[in-house]
């Protein structure tokens, strides 16, 4: 199951505190661990194993496990369920791992729906593995990530994608306008094994781990109740996903910065920046090339040698204002995956009262405006702020009763009589009322009492 986006969690005991937070931790964890020491030959006992089997540190793996929530694996535990299974079995699990018999259970397979049409396949692990593989990656990430080039930026310490948005927009101020813009075509379902280990084998001498890292690759994926063995692929929703993402694909990085090439990666999407569209060609065909030493192929359908500003990266998009200046907006992709979202949250067929819609909506759109927070497009942000009041008012409108009732009730929020008059005898016209009535009576300054969350 590894390589893509972390699923982590954490689970609890009842009526027991952890380093005085106030959260609990399961008793099995707190098991007193032996000074750790990195030896060549990789013993479980005595190198990186037991160093994520540290109590300390497998304490702060759960706490993260915990804190990402997520689903259960194929044996149906719940994070509450694992943490009352693991106060009687862990004992037996982390005996397993220092001597090496531990086996992951395989991963099970969800399908999530692209908003451009598709679905990208999840594989999740149990908690019990998310767990294990969430405390190996506290004590390999430290000892690997200081040796990925400085272009990557995807699930590294101190980095966001908003660092790779701004290289990549200084590249193209400073004259390299056109973008070689690279899609792996299904990078996780095509990800060697051998070739991954072999890679992972020179940043990591330690026999124990790559064995335990090997079986999580080769755990399989349930669906339907049948076991499906995996020969190539990672599947993506692990804790480990990412570092080995970056671990495979450095070396792709490494062959572009020795020929000087300005560019970014972030996870498995790679925009390398030039100045001309040949120079781009040439470009794409030697990536082509050092994709294929990887047994990794390029999508040519999704893949271009295209001007920086018709291409889209990370959710953002490039334009020129004043004096060729280059500036940052959300691309319209990114924009339809919000209104979908908003769509969804606010949809009038729900049973959902106003203040119901808007706790909701204060989970999602403050994060979304967080991670756009580079653009420079504030009359974007603006007229989505009314795309979203004007859906609100849509749903009131659905909410209250017709005729006197309604009547009354838009009286009360202020609205003249004429106006009052108009919505209630048009009462199912929601959509066209909220747009042309309802703004005197529902104004900004009412959405901003409810705590409506704005962009603008």
């Amino acid at each position: 199951m590894l390589l893509g986006s972390a699923v982590h969690q954490k689970p609890g005991q009842p009526g027991r505190k952890a380093g005085g937070q106030g959260e609990a931790k399961p008793e099995a964890l707190r098991d007193e661990a032996r000074p750790a020491r990195y030896e060549t030959e990789g013993s479980g006992r005595d190198g990186l194993v037991m160093q994520a089997l540290a109590s300390a540190n497998m304490v702060k793996a759960w706490k993260r496990v915990k804190a990402n929530r997520g689903s259960a694996g194929v044996d149906g535990r719940t994070i509450a369920e694992t943490a009352a299974y693991l106060k009687t079995h862990w004992p037996r699990i982390r005996e397993s791992l220092l001597n090496g018999s531990y086996r992951p259970l395989p991963v099970r397979r969800v399908q999530i729906p692209k908003p451009g049409g598709g679905v990208r396949e999840l594989g999740i692990p149990t908690v019990t593995d998310r767990l294990i593989q969430q405390a190996l990656l506290q004590v390999l990430q430290p000892k690997i990530d200081s040796t990925f080039s400085e272009h990557s930026y995807g699930f590294r310490p101190g980095r966001r994608a908003q660092d790779a948005v701004l290289t990549a927009q200084r590249y193209v101020q400073d004259g390299y306008r056109v973008v070689v813009d690279v899609d792996l075509e299904k990078f996780f379902d095509r990800v060697n094994h051998d070739i991954l280990m072999d890679r992972l084998s020179r940043r990591i001498d330690d026999k124990a781990v790559l064995r335990l890292i090997r079986r999580y690759l080769v755990a399989g994926i349930m669906e339907g109740g049948v076991v499906m063995q995996r020969y190539e692929g990672t599947p993506q929703g692990g804790p480990l996903s990412p570092l080995l993402a970056n671990v495979l694909l450095d070396e792709v990085d490494r062959a572009l910065e020795t020929r000087g090439h300005r560019f970014v990666r972030y996870a498995d999407d790679c925009n390398v920046y030039v100045r001309s569209r040949r120079a781009g060609e040439r470009v794409l065909d030697g990536l082509r090339g050092l994709y294929a030493r990887l047994h990794l192929k390029v999508n040519e359908a999704k893949t271009a040698v295209a001007p920086a500003s018709g291409r889209q990266f990370l959710g953002y998009a490039f334009w020129y204002g004043p004096g060729g200046q280059v500036k940052c907006r959300v691309a319209d992709k990114a924009q339809e995956t919000y209104k979908q979202r908003i769509r969804q949250l606010t949809r009038r067929s729900g049973g959902r009262s106003l203040p119901e819609v808007v706790e909701r909506l204060r989970t999602y759109v403050p994060g979304w405006k967080a991670y756009f927070q580079l653009a420079q497009t504030p009359k974007v942000f603006r007229e989505l702020d009314e795309w979203l009041r004007h859906r609100l008012r849509a749903l009131q409108l659905k909410h209250w009763r017709r005729g006197a009732t309604m009547y009354r009730d838009l009286l009360a929020m202020g609205a003249s009589a004429t106006d009052a008059s108009k919505v209630a005898g048009n009462s199912r016209s929601w959509w066209r009322n909220s747009r042309m009535l309802l703004n005197r009576a529902m104004p900004i300054a009412y959405f901003d009492r409810l705590g409506v969350p704005r962009l603008s």
